[in-house]
This record gives structure tokens, C-alpha cells and sequence, in this order.
């Protein structure tokens, strides 16, 4: 899809929240209810648009309705096998970084009793992998997930890939447009993305956009970081913030001030660890959020704490001294070379006892190569031309995400500085298709059989 049939999508669902931030300028935001056939309002007072943005598909409705509170997690799209193996939700967006979030349940929708195996990439790259049997519990009353990724094409492909003849499903989607200096894009680059492995609130319950009036302008939530604790952790108890946090809801990552509200403080001499479930093949970005809320500390040096990641001393940490009291104070560092499926977080006492409001747990998912631009055109355009249909899965990147096979019938490898996908091969002899060669089959120059 160009652009020139992009833009009247895009102001058309284009949402402007005047009331949360004058100075917060990305408001490019779809709230897409899968499955659902008009938009609606839920109780946070969110707006949740039809499905629509699908390549393919049916609508479905979970099997007990009356379990979920929400009509945008009742509904579903799912993705038999004749609508091929790969099928799409593409989004027209600008260029930018965005928080994109997903809610996927079963319930045995279709009364197989088997929570289907498949594949969810966004922008080539594959970020989940759902696998049967689901945990019992998240195949009943489903499961949220989230990532920071961006998007250079004025749109954003969110695809599905089926395992065997499973069909993929989802419920709901969303896109965010964020700050693209958010989460120290400069250093990690847009090329990657972050996949969220835990993102805790300490001292408090899950919170935030669909559990809670409270406001992230990123649209995040946070859930309490009591299951992620160690059994090692020295015993901890919950404070409360007696007046307003500052530094809050500043760009580039605009952490909301409900985060710095409570905090979870040491009550002996031990360290207050967590431990954190990873993938050991990939790199982590661990962001961290203190504030000084308890009125007993006024000066610096009164209560000091190290932050050791997987037995290695990152940093010493003084909050008082960094920005005082009632002020937000936020340090970060990335985790590499893991060798473990758990990542180990201590705050080791100095001085006092250690203090924490929050902690968050990205993976860092580089980007997979995709295909040429030109080539993805040529593509689209023999789609159109030859009238494939949908059982063949033509649908988003032809080559992307290398893990999955590309379009059937086409054989795609890396270009000579393995920088990029490029079609080498066309097979459609045994499809039966009917129609013309587009013109632009000239732009598949990597072309050697058709």
C-alpha cells in the first residue's frame, strides 16, 4: 500500500488526548478490536475501533463470554489454514517508534479444546511464539504482550504464522506512537526490538491502560513484582509517597507518576532480589526506577545500595544525593552474554536498606533482514496480477521473517552484502493461477527461474 492511500486512513484514526500532556507531541494511537464488527468504549473510557487493517480470516467469539469484562477481549480473529500459512495485520502509520500491544486468548473459541501453535512477528522480525498446549489459566482467560519497535515504511506488519494447520488468533491490537529518543534508542538503535519480559511496579497491584484509570502516555502497564521476587529476598514492606514525585512524565520515556508512588523497602540486612525469566540467547535492557519517598531519609549518604546483575557490581546507587527526596530517579544498563534462563537482580544494602519503585525487562530482539523495497513491489504487484489467492498466504514481507518459509512457491536468500532479502526464485506452475506477468517483474533483477 503507498502512501497516497495511506493518509486518509490515518487522519481518519487519528486521536488527539489534549488532557493528558500539552507538550507531548505523538498521538498517533489504534486501539483494534480483532473479531469486532463496530467500535466501542470500554470502562477506562478508551475508544476500540472495528477489525480491521487483516489481510485474511474469520471472526470469532470466546467460548465463556461473561468471564471477560471487556467486549474487545470477548471477540477474536483467527486464521484457518485456507487462508494460508501467513496472514497480516497491516497498519498504516507514519514513520516513527511505537508500543504495540497484544491480547491473545483461546477459551476454545471453536470447541477443539487445542490451543493452536503459531508464530506473531511484527516488521519481519519474530518477536512471540505461541506453542500448544498453552498453560491452562492463559488458554481461559488469555494473556497481554508488549514491545517497542520501529516502523520506516508508513506501515507496520504484525504477522501470523501457522504451525502445522493450527490457526493463529488474536483479540485485540494496539499501536502507540512514542518518543523514538525513548529507552536509549540512540545507543541500541532502531534496528531492534524491545520485547517486554517483565515490566514491575513495586508495592502496588497491576495498574494502568486497560486495568486502571491511571495514565502512561505510552500507554504501558505495570504489574507487581511480587511473583518475580526471589525466595532469597530479604523480607521487604510497602511504602507511600505522603506528597508528589517530581520529575515525572518527562520526555523521552515519560514515566508516569503513579510509578513513583509507592516502593518496596529492605526490613533487615539482606539484599532484595528478583529473579527475572529470560531467554539466554538474547541481550536484556534493565531500566530501573527509584525514588526517595521515605521522609526518615533527608540527607545523602543516609541510605545507600548496590545494584548487582548476575553476580557482577553495576552500580552504587545514592538517590538522595542524585535528586533528593520526592524526585524521580531512573538508571539503566544492558545484559549480555547470558548463560542462564534466569536473570539475577540484587540491591545489596551499603548504607541502610535498598528501595526500589519499579524495574522493567526488555529483551533486546534484533531486527531480522527483510526484503528489497523494490522487490517488495514487484511482489505485490504479481500478487494483483496473477489474482494468487489467499490459501497461498502472500501477506506481508515476501521473505521476512527468515525463521518462517517465504511465500509459497518463492525462494528468497540474502543479497551480496547479506544486508537485505532478494527473490531468486519463482515456482506458481502447479497453482492453476490465472491472470498476466506485471510489469514490474523487471524490478525482481535477482530473478534467475520464473
Amino acid at each position: 500500500m503507498s502512501p497516497l492511500y495511506i493518509l486518509p486512513f490515518f487522519f481518519f484514526f487519528f486521536f488527539f488526548f489534549p488532557s493528558l500532556s500539552l507538550s507531548y507531541l505523538f498521538n498517533t494511537v489504534y486501539h483494534i478490536d480483532c473479531g469486532g464488527s463496530t467500535d466501542s468504549t470500554d470502562t477506562f473510557n478508551t475508544t476500540w475501533l472495528s477489525d480491521r487493517f487483516f489481510t485474511s480470516g474469520s471472526s470469532g467469539l470466546v467460548s465463556e463470554p461473561l468471564r471477560f469484562r471487556s467486549l474487545q477481549e470477548k471477540t477474536l480473529r483467527f486464521f484457518p489454514i485456507s487462508s494460508g500459512k501467513k496472514n497480516c495485520y497491516i497498519v498504516p502509520l507514519p514513520t516513527g517508534r511505537f508500543y504495540i500491544r497484544t491480547f491473545t486468548v483461546y477459551d476454545n473459541y471453536d470447541g477443539k479444546s487445542h490451543s493452536p501453535s503459531f508464530d506473531l512477528s511484527v516488521e519481519g522480525t519474530l518477536v512471540f511464539s505461541w506453542r500448544s498446549p498453552w498453560p491452562e489459566q492463559v488458554s481461559r482467560i488469555g494473556a497481554y504482550s508488549d514491545l517497542f519497535a520501529f516502523v520506516s515504511d508508513g506501515e507496520a506488519d504484525i504477522c501470523f504464522y501457522s504451525i502445522a494447520t493450527d490457526s493463529p488468533i488474536i483479540a485485540s491490537l494496539e499501536l502507540i506512537q512514542i518518543d523514538p529518543a525513548s529507552y536509549d534508542s540512540a545507543s541500541i538503535g532502531n534496528g531492534s526490538v524491545l520485547v517486554n519480559y517483565g515490566r514491575l511496579s513495586s508495592g502496588s497491584e497491576q495498574w494502568g491502560p486497560g486495568f486502571s484509570n491511571d495514565v502512561d502516555l505510552f500507554g504501558r502497564t505495570w504489574q507487581s513484582d511480587a511473583e518475580f521476587r526471589s525466595p532469597n529476598s530479604v523480607e521487604v514492606k510497602a511504602v507511600s509517597a505522603i506528597k508528589n514525585v517530581v520529575n515525572t512524565d518527562q520526555s523521552p520515556n515519560y514515566f508516569p507518576v503513579k510509578l513513583y508512588q509507592t516502593a518496596l523497602m529492605g526490613t533487615g540486612n539482606g539484599a532484595l532480589e528478583y529473579e527475572l525469566p529470560v531467554d539466554a540467547k538474547l541481550d536484556y535492557l534493565l531500566w530501573f526506577h527509584f525514588a526517595e519517598i521515605d521522609v526518615s531519609v533527608n540527607r545523602q549518604g543516609q541510605r545507600v545500595f548496590d545494584v548487582v546483575v548476575n553476580g557482577e557490581n553495576m552500580s552504587r546507587v545514592d538517590i538522595f544525593k542524585q535528586v533528593g527526596s520526592f524526585a524521580a530517579y531512573d538508571w539503566y544498563c544492558t545484559v549480555k552474554n547470558l548463560s542462564s534462563t534466569i536473570l539475577s537482580v540484587k540491591l545489596v544494602p551499603v548504607v541502610g536498606v535498598p528501595i526500589i519503585c519499579g524495574l522493567e525487562n526488555y529483551a533486546i530482539v534484533p531486527a531480522d533482514l527483510s526484503t528489497v523495497p523494490d522487490q517488495v513491489v514487484a511482489m505485490s504487484a504479481l500478487k494483483e496480477s496473477l489474482r494468487v489467492p489467499d490459501r497461498m498466504g502472500w501477506n506481508g514481507d515476501p521473505c521476512a521473517p527468515t525463521n518462517w518459509d517465504a511465500w509459497e512457491g518463492v525462494t528468497c536468500h540474502p543479497n551480496k552484502d547479506e544486508t537485505a532479502l532478494v527473490i531468486f526464485q519463482i515456482d506458481l506452475g502447479s497453482q492453476g493461477l490465472k491472470g498476466y506477468i506485471s510489469d514490474q517483474i523487471g524490478l525482481l533483477t535477482n530473478l534467475v527461474s520464473l
